[in-house]
């Protein structure tokens, strides 16, 4: 049936059909495997009555009415990570530290305590210094494996943070017990599942409220897009989602697409990454440079039995730490005498990466002054044969 409202095509000049035309291609056939690229700021409606109802609708339902509030492909994306991490909804942000930065901003206000694990990532750190603490909140750390929380919680502590495994030596937390702790106080547990990536962990369904990831790491696995999710409970939804809406907070669509076809061989990918780093860590733990190898996955690692119960794999991270007393000018002729692996912050893409990590900085809880360097290696999919080989160059290097 024709619309009466819509002009004849025929009585229009052509730089009004340029602008009109094309919007809705009609076609016969199949649907594409995934799910198309939407870009849109502007969202149209047929009349006021619908305008109206969309609007009244969307702060309690997931509505195309306005970019900001995201596309069919974002929404695509965020149910891609619900059903990851067993979730009732989830939001996207630009960034992994966006997201802990607004979550912290949902579930928290002026006068409240957040208790932090001493092995988040470092950068929410820096953001409870520069950020939580001029307005207000508190904000202090437990150990990383969480054994001192319950002395340290506070009458008005209405959040605990963990990261499990830990940032940069993967210390593991028991899960279900802290999230018992935090509820029995009335707080909130929060969890940076980063490095589970909702397929090898699963805060939610260990008893967690709240679950952030940063989706630039194994999630999209390419390298090349930066994003943040957070995942909660049906309980804890509205405060995110009223937050989020009202400091527009979105991503691109073209991002969205990216993220949500690099989910598509996650699976495929940590299988790779599981094993080639286990081999490289069982590699390094021969050689007699290295002092300690930090992966949940071996038996030697505090962890491990925590990681046996709670976990479905690894992943391609794992830390090693050279004697102490190696002169910091040894370690840079390591890392400057490797080939394959690159020099670079993050991880989760195809490609082996380096980086030397300071402990000492990134923990106030525990004490990592008697340690030696520690180096945080990636392994990606190349060859393991390939990286060991490039390491046994660098342990040359820094002999030499």
């Amino acid at each position: 049936m024709t619309d009466p409202r819509r002009p004849d095509p025929d009585t229009l000049s052509v730089q009004t059909r340029l602008t009109r035309s094309g919007k809705s291609p009609a076609y016969a056939g199949g649907s594409a495997v995934n799910p198309p690229l939407v870009r849109a700021s502007t969202v149209l409606f047929r009349d006021t009555a619908e305008q109206r109802e969309m609007r009244e609708r969307r702060g309690s339902e997931r509505i195309f009415s306005y970019g900001a509030r995201g596309t069919p492909t974002s929404f695509a994306l965020e149910d891609a990570v619900s059903e990851l991490e067993g979730a009732y909804r989830t939001r996207l942000f630009p960034t992994g530290l966006a997201a802990i930065g607004m979550m912290l901003l949902c579930y928290l206000k002026p006068g409240d305590h957040v208790l932090m694990s001493d092995s988040v990532y470092e950068p929410a750190r820096k953001l409870s210094e520069a950020f939580l603490a001029p307005y207000g909140i508190e904000c202090s750390f437990m150990a990383a494996d969480g054994s001192d929380a319950a002395a340290k919680l506070r009458p008005n502590t209405r959040l605990v943070y963990a990261e499990c495994p830990g940032s940069l030596v993967y210390e593991m937390c028991d899960l279900p017990a802290l999230a018992a702790l935090a509820h029995g106080h009335g707080a909130l547990l929060a969890a940076d599942n980063t490095w589970g990536s909702g397929l090898q962990y699963r805060p939610l369904a260990l008893g967690a409220d709240i679950s952030v990831m940063a989706a630039t790491k194994y999630l999209s696995g390419h390298s090349d897009v930066m994003m943040g999710t957070v995942a909660t409970t049906k309980a804890c939804w509205q405060p995110l989602a009223e937050r989020c809406d009202a400091f527009g907070m979105t991503v691109s669509p073209d991002d969205a697409w990216l993220v949500l076809r690099g989910m598509r061989t996650l699976s495929a990918r940590l299988q790779l990454h599981q094993r080639h780093a286990l081999e490289v860590a069982r590699w390094l733990q021969a050689r007699p440079e290295v002092t300690a190898v930090y992966c949940p996955a071996l038996p030697e690692h505090p962890g491990h039995a925590l990681w046996q119960r709670d976990c479905r794999g690894t992943n391609g991270l794992l830390s090693f730490e050279l004697a102490q007393g190696t002169a910091p000018a040894a370690v840079d002729r390591f890392v400057d005498g490797l080939r394959l692996f690159g020099l670079g912050a993050s991880w989760g893409g195809y490609e082996s990466l380096v980086t030397p990590t300071n402990l000492r900085a990134a923990r106030s809880v525990t004490d990592w002054s008697a340690h030696g360097p520690i180096l945080r290696l990636h392994i990606g999919l190349e060859d393991p044969a390939d990286l060991t080989a490039d390491l046994d160059g660098g342990f040359a290097a820094m002999a030499g």
